[in-house]
């Protein structure tokens, strides 16, 4: 007889551990429950009200439910980057994928991508969280090796305003992160100046206010049967260098909405010739596509008159074709260039 059949068998038996673990889920299912009640009443003074946030619930779900992530349990960072993606940070549009913060930490992206399974999936999105860095880091108009250039002083509009203020800080564009989304049909190097084409890291300034407004413009050409997938941004920010003289200075404002990021010139090109498509169906590619964006402009200034601002349609020329210009600049502006009119 061997040693080990002399032994007495250790551990419970197999209606035993089922009994075992059936209690062992109901005790956890009690924490859990107590824990949630006692936030509940910590929050409300007592009273009664739900207001469970999507973490404690999701935590709560994780601990009843088997098939659940188990990896809930998220840091305060974490935990802040989800409430900017699930709160009103993808804009009227609600397709901007990226908020900026104030430069009171490291410039650079974050990403708030949180790749987790139920229950906290449909709180997520691809969405970045972009710190600028700041203007004063600029040493005689350079960041690094990147020249910027300077501002003239802020100056107001007639009503008061202040419609031309210097930018505070520059978003840093590097070849790695570049492609970085800003929204469902924009990304970081969408907006990037025309310039200084072996020089990296590059510097950008970019409102969210005016891509929400470009999205909310593809969103209403959709609506009128075109495709807004063929997008193209023919010149976003401009350093002001290059705005007085770099390409093509045709038909520029000396202090133009390009130097302040909230200007963009766009087409849309879907066939990919690197041009404006026959967006009216008339057979031919002139001014009128661009009227066409410029159309769907004005009714989403309509829609949305926070978003009001200038918008111009150029004709095309040996350089270029048909493009509309579209900006945020506060108030209503409308111009045509390069047809006499």
């Amino acid at each position: 007889m061997s040693v080990e059949s002399t032994l007495p068998r250790v551990g419970l038996t197999e209606r035993a551990e089922r009994v075992f673990e059936q209690v062992s889920n109901a005790f956890l299912l009690l924490l859990a429950v107590t824990w949630v009640f006692t936030i509940v009443r910590q929050r409300t003074g007592g009273e009664k009200g739900n207001l469970v946030t999507p973490a404690t619930a999701g935590v709560v779900t994780s601990l009843s439910t088997p098939s659940a992530n188990s990896a809930v349990y998220v840091t305060n960072a974490v935990a802040n980057a989800v409430t900017t993606v699930t709160g009103d940070a993808a804009g009227e549009s609600g397709k901007l994928r990226a908020q900026f913060r104030q430069a009171s930490t490291a410039p650079g992206i974050v990403k708030a991508a949180l790749q987790l399974d139920a229950p906290l999936k449909a709180a997520t999105a691809d969405f970045s969280l972009i710190t600028p860095r700041a203007a004063s880091d600029a040493r005689r108009g350079k960041l690094g090796l990147y020249y910027i250039g300077t501002w003239p002083s802020a100056r107001k509009t007639k009503g008061g305003a202040v419609a031309y203020t210097p930018p505070s800080g520059f978003v840093e564009v590097t070849q790695a992160n570049q492609n970085t989304p800003l929204s469902q049909h924009f990304r970081l190097r969408d907006f990037l100046t025309h310039d200084q084409q072996s020089v990296w890291p590059k510097y950008e300034v970019v409102s969210l206010k005016l891509v929400d407004k470009l999205e909310l413009v593809l969103d209403d050409l959709k609506s009128h049967g075109i495709d807004p997938d063929g997008v193209h941004v023919m010149s976003g920010f401009r350093t002001p260098q290059y705005n007085a003289g770099g390409g093509d200075p045709t038909g520029r404002a000396d202090l133009s909405r390009h130097m302040y990021g909230d200007a963009a010139d766009i087409y849309i090109d879907n066939d990919g010739d690197g041009r404006m498509d026959d967006l009216n169906h008339d057979g031919r590619v002139d001014i009128d596509d661009a009227r066409v964006i410029l159309a769907a402009v004005d009714r989403v200034e309509r829609a949305h008159p926070d978003l009001v601002g200038g918008c111009g349609v150029y004709a095309g020329n040996g350089a270029h074709g048909p493009f509309t210009h579209i900006d945020t600049r506060g108030y209503p502006a409308r111009w045509v260039y390069g047809t006499g009119e």
